[in-house]
């Protein structure tokens, strides 16, 4: 009798949860329509990361926002732009759950934008594989899951941030308890690599600490599904350097005679990784394992690989991994820019005088990021190079057979919060009952977020929580953000926030 009265009372409970959860959604859609002005005048105020005076209009904006809300917001100061850090506080005895976004921007070439400006935010529909412009009004008939926003940062990172925002202010309204403190800290120079995050970390321990973090950025998972990410890959760049000629010579009269820059950087680099696109150089992918209890979390993530080959429109793919996932568990070796000589209308019949190669190296857990760029400087010297770490003069440029100029920084490493920690089954529990299915969860995404510091320095446990569609063009012409994707994730920090550990 007792067991039955147990089960009486979790089956009552779960449908109490399920009936208000379920409440959300009309909720969110109304009030994330109401939004979409604040949104679309929030997308208006250009935020390229390398213009400060454009960061700061974007700091002002949110951090008022913030403040109507009832938050008190401070600014960390570093030698680099500040932090925004934003606390409310509910009880003094409860937890306090941290976001992490960014509002710094990439930049733009507007002639790539099919609109009037990637700061004026249009609403469009697909049709017949096209995106055409449609009246904001459109976004308020019943159909309006698939219209997307385009404007730069509308995905990445600004839609999370009014999604919070429209959540809080809608849980305030309706007098729903905040099941935390909430603490949001703003980043205004991710975009650059976060230059004074760790500083920030460092010095603001007490104002940055919190019990878990989450993570607002980053796509979900191409299935769509509700996704929780456990750990990303750190990144160190690096430019390479090689040189011919002092100036451009006549490739005519000293072709089969004076060594070619490009030609002698295409070998290098091919000599860095196999046919299959593994890399060669030894110690690179040394204390990485996929154990058995490791291939059991990839596996369980839906395949990914047609759905990737269709959107990107590639016929191979390389073979670090047996999968995408396992791919993404290993350090990567990526060119990410090759330059030397003119291409195009501009073409002219040199040798040119140098040749340049930007790289960035994707972290993983495992990974040394200084023994891999010791190791990568290991196998330049191997094949005859002399690597210096500044411009070559004159006479070495005249006694010196083979010259590699290389300079490297390490931006920060990666990081990972365990599957099955109490906080990702908490979280996980939360999608499961709302949306009805097992979240889909990631070990290891392939994007890089500064956010190490947390986990190593504060032993924060940090769990991303995407919320926008993966096929939103971050980083490139035409961004957008699904409106289904908005709405929906209103409703995802509305259940997060008012659901205890």
């Amino acid at each position: 009798m007792k067991r039955e009265k147990t089960l009486f009372f979790l089956l009552l409970f779960s449908s109490m949860f399920l009936n208000a959860q379920r409440s959300y959604k009309a909720i969110a859609v109304a009030e994330g329509q109401k939004s979409l002005d604040q949104f679309t005048a929030f997308l208006a105020l250009p935020n390229d990361g390398v213009n400060k005076n454009e960061l700061q209009q974007n700091m002002d904006w949110s951090t008022e926002k913030l403040a109507a809300l009832g938050f008190t917001t401070k600014l960390l100061k570093t030698s680099s732009m500040p932090l925004v850090v934003a606390d409310l506080t509910v009880a003094t005895q409860l937890p306090t759950l941290a976001f992490y976004l960014h509002l710094d921007g990439q930049a733009i070439d507007p002639s790539k934008w099919e609109q009037e400006s990637p700061w004026k935010a249009v609403l469009k529909e697909e049709n017949n594989g096209k995106w055409e412009m449609v009246d904001w009004e459109k976004a308020n008939s019943s159909s309006h899951e698939d219209l997307r926003i385009f404007a730069r940062s509308s995905s990445d990172d600004k839609g999370p941030f009014l999604m919070m925002l429209t959540a809080l202010k809608t849980l305030m309204e309706q007098k729903q308890k905040l099941a935390y403190n909430i603490k949001i800290i703003l980043d205004f120079e991710e975009e650059s690599s976060s230059p004074g995050l760790p500083e920030a970390v460092s010095n603001y321990k007490e104002e940055l600490t919190a019990d878990l973090l989450l993570i607002l950025d980053g796509p979900m998972h191409a299935s769509g599904k509700p996704t929780l990410v456990f750990g990303n890959r750190g990144i160190a760049s690096m430019t390479l350097t090689t040189y011919g000629p002092s100036t451009p010579q006549h490739s005519g009269h000293y072709g089969n005679y004076i060594p070619n820059p490009a030609l002698r950087m295409s070998q290098l680099l091919a000599s860095m990784k196999d046919a299959e696109g593994r890399v060669v150089i030894p110690g690179f992918y040394d204390g990485i394992t996929i154990d058995d209890t490791t291939s059991a979390i990839l596996n369980n993530i839906p395949d990914e690989a047609a759905a990737i080959k269709y959107r990107t429109q590639i016929g191979s793919i390389d073979y670090v991994g047996r999968t995408y996932q396992e791919a993404l568990q290993y350090p990567s070796l990526n060119i990410r820019g090759l330059q030397s000589g003119w291409v195009g209308k501009q073409t002219r019949t040199i040798i040119p005088a140098t040749a340049t190669a930007e790289i960035d190296i994707r972290l993983v857990v495992e990974s040394d990021p200084k023994k891999l760029i010791s190791a990568i400087k290991t196998h330049i010297e191997d094949r005859g190079y002399t690597v210096l770490d500044k411009e070559p003069t004159a006479d070495q440029r005249r006694t010196l057979d083979k010259i590699v100029k290389m300079n490297a920084k390490i931006s920060y490493p990666a990081f990972r919060t365990a599957v099955t920690s109490k906080e990702g089954n908490w979280l996980s529990a939360i999608l499961q009952t709302y949306y009805g299915t097992s979240p889909v969860k990631i070990r290891t995404s392939g994007g890089s977020v500064p956010i190490s510091p947390f986990v190593n320095q504060l032993g924060v446990p940090a769990i991303g929580l995407p919320t926008v569609n993966i096929d939103n063009n971050q980083h490139s012409p035409n961004e957008n953000l699904r409106l289904g994707n908005y709405f929906r994730g209103i409703e995802t920090f509305m259940a997060v926030l008012t659901t205890t550990f």
